[in-house]
């Protein structure tokens, strides 16, 4: 890696804000022989700009011996993100690939079918015609030879040990804040009668404990090889087949490597496991630290890493969680350019949103929640409902208001038709959301404010969660809520001359910020220092507008109290609270009293072949 190049590299004409000084220090912290740059960049910083700065570096092919490693990889998890990627002319050079799913086969007589269920995969021995002009295999041959291949974070470790996509001389990481919450998900194995094709022809025992989980997965590895084996000795399969041939593979990859990983007497990784109901019940087998996992899927992949976000909040832990070495990681500061005063916090808090006392704060936030209609009648906004639950308690009180006409919502399967239609319309809604704090982009008039309705603590009945909380890791609790609260902060405010109000309704934010005062960026330090009870209007539904109408909702309604389609209760208890755990707990120790819930810590689909 040459960091000389860096200001070469650096695609814009000219520099903003903060950027040339971040340029510099990102140098000088390579130039310090460090393996890892961790880059704290608020909103509005341009890390798609600096992260394409820092890829130039990588070393070239004529640099380079022929065992030397070149070239970038850029990778973000999210998938709106890879899409502003795509779209930005100063990053054209980006070569983007994705899974095969996002591509559609071009021979004749195949009509909007994917690429992961074209003939080539259906038919065996099928030797393709058009296989040269094939979109997916004609991106990953352009990706694999150009100096930059981006992809999202699920691609790039799901190519890993891949022969087309070979260690990179640096790999860049942008919004890589949940680096070990990513792959802790994506290790984890999900049996139930979605995700295994032959659930109903299998005995499902009790699993008492993590020897009993490894003797049913090599048992159940050992049953799905002989299903995969009678479908691939057929000379064509359906389409259907092939996603039952393909989930078979990926069942015994996942289940090899539990199996493997927990065998291995050298290996970091604790595992917990769930089966809520028993024999015959899911089960749902979850790594806690998964160092191992990154260290093949992620750091084998580069010599030189930058990871980017705004809200890598302790070096140390971050370090700790992601299996990398603290002395070998510098940490580079990029100065917020948006005047405080553009991005004020409102204290309207009502009381408390724990399971306990939701039922009876819920309807104090949709009364604050007309107040502030009111305040901007000719504004969007955008509420932060945390789950569907709440999102659905809130319309009916918003409704029952009659200010519905000016409130929106949308349905687990529209959400982005749903935010597009809100962010496309000129009148002042309000949207109800779930699970958008972050990677959504609300600049200018899109929304001038918004409401964070309840704290984001992470649920205490997920097995993880709570067996970090049982050792005690109370301040990685802490952490990963406040790092929800800052990510969602920044969407309403996007630019140095945009705006945005954000009004916090939950009292259990204001002991988060006190808890987690010390992780703090010096910037959002200073938002909290100047937050101010607001002067809202008396309530008056009639001056808030929107009277007299319904709630607009997508294509679904369909609401039952829970976030992102898991079942059992949608809360996560707050500081207060243990999640009913018990202290000294064995770490191998089964968990079935627990609910699983396996929560995705981004907004987006993951985008994998």
């Amino acid at each position: 890696m040459n960091p000389e190049r860096i200001f070469d590299e650096f695609p814009a004409p000219s520099f903003r804000g903060n950027q040339r000084e971040a340029l510099s220090d990102i140098r000088e912290a390579f130039e310090g022989d460090n393996d890892v740059v961790l880059v704290r960049a608020p909103t509005g910083s341009g890390k798609s700009l600096l992260a394409r700065a820092i890829a130039g570096c990588a070393r070239r092919v004529d640099e380079a011996a022929p065992t030397d490693s070149t070239g970038a990889y850029y990778t973000t998890p999210q998938v709106s993100q890879l899409d502003d990627v795509a779209e930005d002319a100063l990053l054209d050079d980006l070569k983007i690939i994705r899974g095969k799913r996002n591509y559609s086969c071009i021979l004749p007589g195949e009509h909007d079918t994917p690429v992961n269920r074209a003939p080539c995969a259906r038919e065996k021995g099928y030797d393709c015609s058009v296989r040269h002009r094939c979109p997916y295999f004609s991106d990953r041959a352009i990706a694999s030879n150009r100096e930059i291949a981006a992809m999202t974070l699920a691609y790039f470790m799901r190519t890993a040990g891949s022969e087309v996509f070979r260690k990179r001389d640096a790999v860049v990481i942008d919004e890589a804040h949940g680096l070990a919450e990513w792959a802790e998900m994506y290790a984890a194995i999900d049996l139930n009668p979605r995700t295994v094709p032959i659930w109903d022809d299998l005995k499902i025992p009790e699993i008492t404990g993590l020897d009993r989980a490894v003797d049913y997965a090599d048992r159940l590895v050992g049953t799905c090889k002989r299903r995969k084996d009678d479908l691939i000795a057929q000379p064509e399969l359906t389409a259907a087949e092939v996603a039952r041939r393909d989930r078979f593979q990926e069942l015994i990859s996942e289940l090899d490597w539990f199996v493997d990983d927990y065998r291995d007497p050298d290996s970091a990784t604790e595992w917990v496991v769930d089966q809520p109901d028993g024999a015959g019940g899911p089960i749902t087998i979850k790594p806690m630290n998964p160092e191992r996992y990154l260290a093949h899927t992620v750091w084998e992949r580069g010599n030189k890493f930058a990871l980017l976000s705004a809200t890598i909040l302790n070096k140390e832990a971050f370090c700790r969680q992601v299996g990398l070495d603290p002395e070998r990681v510098a940490l580079v500061d990029v100065g917020h350019t948006f005047p405080v005063e553009n991005r004020p916090l409102y204290d309207v808090t009502q009381g408390k949103m724990t399971y306990e006392h939701r039922e009876e704060t819920i309807p104090k936030i949709a009364r604050t929640v007309v107040r502030i209609m009111q305040e901007h009648p000719d504004e969007k906004g955008i509420v932060h409902a945390h789950s569907y639950h709440i999102q659905k308690k809130l319309a009916e009180q918003l409704e029952a208001f009659g200010v519905g006409g000016r409130v929106r919502a949308h349905g687990r399967d529209s959400r982005d038709a749903d935010l597009d239609s809100w962010k496309a319309t000129d009148d002042p809604d309000v949207f109800l959301s779930v699970k958008m704090e972050e990677a959504l982009d609300l600049k200018g008039d899109l929304a001038r404010w918004q409401v964070l309705c309840k704290a984001p603590f992470l649920n205490t009945s997920d097995s993880r969660v709570a067996h970090r909380l049982e050792h005690g890791q109370w301040a990685w609790y802490y952490r990963a809520a406040l790092r929800t609260v800052i990510q969602a902060c920044g969407r309403v405010i996007r630019a140095p001359d945009d705006y945005g109000a954000t009004y916090l309704a939950d009292s259990s934010l204001l002991q988060l910020f006190d808890r987690a005062r010390t992780d703090m960026p010096d910037w959002f330090a200073e938002q909290v220092d100047r937050m101010a009870h607001p002067d809202l209007p008396e309530f008056d539904p009639r001056s808030a507008g929107g009277s007299g109408g319904s709630i607009g909702y997508g294509d679904t309604r369909q609401f039952d109290g829970n976030t992102g389609g898991n079942s059992g209760r949608d809360d996560s208890s707050d500081g207060n609270e243990s999640g009913g755990t018990d202290s000294g707990s064995n770490s191998r120790r089964n968990s079935r009293s627990r609910r699983s819930r396996k929560k995705s810590p981004m907004a987006d689909v993951w985008d994998t072949e």
